[in-house]
């Protein structure tokens, strides 16, 4: 293709030199080079011209025999007769030169308008720079980076955790290596896939793992780079990006973060500035409607906001096929460190699967951070490798925020969050069914922590019962019940226990349905899936004053039951919560044996029923 297009180009430009050839010829015979005028006359005088012809500033004449070059033609620019017959008289050769004015004139007027072409270009240029629009020809281009095979740098044994995810997309590779043998039989490969999960759990990298597999080119761009300033930029770079991919075929296009592209059309009311943005997505259902994927032509989407999704995008012949790439479980966690630790040093006796274990909820991203904050910690106390107390810092360090150890708490401050620590693990300890506690500590970190309670849990859960539930809020006031228990007053320092209980108990009623007298009923919208989105800003159903405050009692009925629970675990068990309590003041920090040891004769509370 470059061979024909160079033939091509000197074809071309030996033509032009032919043509210019042929003009400089045709100009040399044609035109005659003019005379002084002292020798026109001398011609008149010595009767050689035939018949003269007067110009506005020239004056030819014809000869009667040709010259000794043998022309027939002289041609002189004419000179006022006056001054011609003085200058005859001295014998002299004179002629008159008329001065072109023509490229003055022409730079009067082009000069300006280039100067002022010149300006507007360069202050435009940098207002799209600023604005992030790119070049001043390139604003209708697509802004997609391109990578083949080699510039990927990923492919699926980069990506751990999500091996379901990995299957789906297989077949995907399958057919970009080997288009006609995939469809055999007739059937097609699903125009666009889209990758569906939390923030962190490695869409983009699984995207970029699917071409490194396929060895095609990987057209990569976030929704967000399709709408401009200009109206109708953001359709037009959706139109050049599928014409270069269509170029390249067979290849993948990639849309991260598709939500800021593909919301639903006409969310927000009428006036609300969204022409734009829903033009670019009317070109993109318009292109996806028109390309033919038996060419090889792939389409992913990443988002973590299934639910704004335009219905059309979703439609089949659009993204025919969602795939779920949910945060990992404790095999996946493991498969994840694994692949991470690989970058640094680490100790023999540091065991993954412990880390995987400590980790639960965690994505991938996360555990990546999570590894590169254990290194950092290992480099800070001068270690040779990465160890497991330096993953234990790192947790404590994400979960908990950093350490104030310049934030000094006076002595009754310090009594106080010890006690309330204690609460916290004593009740965890007592409660059936609960993460068994995995260290206390009264060091503030973060914001506004004085002091911390680690539970680590022993396997993943995806469904809790009502008395779970409830544990779990027995569990958050642990440690506001030893306050009142030790102090008989009340502190500030449980504010987070009791919104959190309190959420967990408002779900239980109006998500779950676990109050017999309200009935299976959800009084609430279900919140999106993978967003932690306030209350305020996710809705709720519309519900009667009457079902309101019923809904109310029966949240404070189980929060103040869980609250009883807890009182009634540390007061049987006062001896040993006084005893964690001053050996928590004297050490600060008590691991998991130490706390094993510390509630042996631990009074255990049996599990009352839900509801009741």
């Amino acid at each position: 293709m470059e061979q024909k297009t160079g033939w091509n180009i000197a074809y071309w430009l030996l033509a032009l030199l032919a043509l210019l050839w042929l003009q400089d010829w045709w100009q040399t015979t044609r035109t005659v080079e003019p005379v002084p005028y002292s020798e026109f006359e001398r011609a008149l005088a010595e009767g050689r011209v035939e018949e003269v012809i007067v110009g506005d500033k020239t004056i030819t004449g014809k000869l009667k025999h040709p010259d000794a070059k043998g022309k027939r033609v002289i041609v002189a620019t004419r000179v006022e007769p006056d001054l011609a017959a003085r200058l005859s008289q001295y014998n002299v050769p004179y002629a008159r030169v008329i001065e072109s004015t023509l490229l003055r004139d022409l730079l009067s007027w082009v000069l300006p308008a280039v100067a002022f072409f010149a300006v507007w270009f360069f202050l435009f240029r940098r207002f799209a720079e600023r604005q992030g629009m790119g070049g001043f020809m390139t604003i209708g281009k697509s802004r997609a980076k391109v990578y083949v095979e080699k510039n990927t740098g990923v492919t699926f044994d980069d990506v751990a955790g999500v091996d379901e995810a990995k299957a789906e997309l297989r077949e995907i590779v399958e057919f970009l290596k080997d288009p006609q043998a995939y469809g055999r039989l007739g059937a097609r490969i699903p125009k666009g896939v889209l990758l569906v999960g939390p923030p962190g759990t490695g869409k983009t990298l699984l995207a970029k793992a699917v071409a490194g597999e396929a060895g095609v080119p990987f057209f990569s761009i976030s929704g967000s780079e399709f709408v401009e300033l200009f109206v109708g930029v953001g359709a037009a770079r959706v139109r050049d990006l599928f014409e270069q991919a269509r170029a390249k075929a067979p290849a993948i296009i990639f849309i991260d973060e598709l939500d800021a592209l593909g919301r639903a059309r006409g969310v927000g009311g009428p006036v609300g500035g969204h022409d734009e943005r829903e033009q670019t997505l009317n070109q993109l259902l318009t292109e996806m409607d028109g390309f033919d994927s038996s060419v090889g032509l792939i389409i992913l989407a990443a988002t973590n906001r299934p639910e704004i999704l335009d219905p059309a995008l979703l439609r089949a012949g659009r993204f025919d096929r969602q795939v779920l790439v949910d945060r990992p479980d404790k095999k996946g966690r493991a498969a994840i460190l694994r692949v991470h630790v690989k970058k640094v040093k680490l100790a023999p006796e540091v065991d993954v699967e412990q880390v995987a274990a400590l980790t639960t909820g965690f994505s991938g991203a996360d555990l990546a951070n999570l590894v590169n904050e254990a290194a950092l910690a290992a480099t800070r106390r001068g270690a040779e490798a990465v160890q497991m107390q330096d993953f234990n810092t790192a947790i404590e360090r994400i979960i908990a925020g950093l350490e104030k150890k310049n934030r000094v708490l006076n002595p009754q401050e310090r009594a106080t969050v010890a006690y309330h620590e204690m609460g916290h693990a004593l009740v965890a300890m007592a409660l059936p069914g609960t993460d068994p506690v995995h260290k206390i500590s009264i060091i503030p970190r973060g914001i506004g922590a004085l002091g911390y309670t680690i539970q680590r849990p022993t396997e993943d859960r995806y469904l809790m019962t009502a008395e779970e539930l409830e544990h779990k809020i027995a569990v958050l006031l642990g440690g506001r019940a030893a306050e009142k228990l030790v102090f008989g007053k009340l502190s500030t320092g449980a504010a987070d226990d009791l919104a959190r209980a309190t959420d967990i108990a408002r779900d239980m009623i109006t998500r779950f349905g676990m109050d017999e007298d309200l009935g299976y009923i959800a009084y609430e919208a279900q919140r999106p899936r993978f967003l932690d989105v306030p209350e305020m800003v996710s809705g709720g159903c519309r519900v009667s004053e009457s079902t309101q405050a019923a809904i109310d009692r029966a949240i404070r009925t189980i929060v103040m039951r869980a609250f009883e629970r807890a009182y009634r675990i540390l007061e049987d068990n006062r001896a040993i919560l006084e005893r964690g309590a001053q050996q928590l003041l004297a050490k600060e920090t008590l691991e998991e044996a130490e706390l094993r040891e510390l509630v042996q004769g631990l009074k255990p509370v049996a599990a009352a029923t839900a509801g009741g």
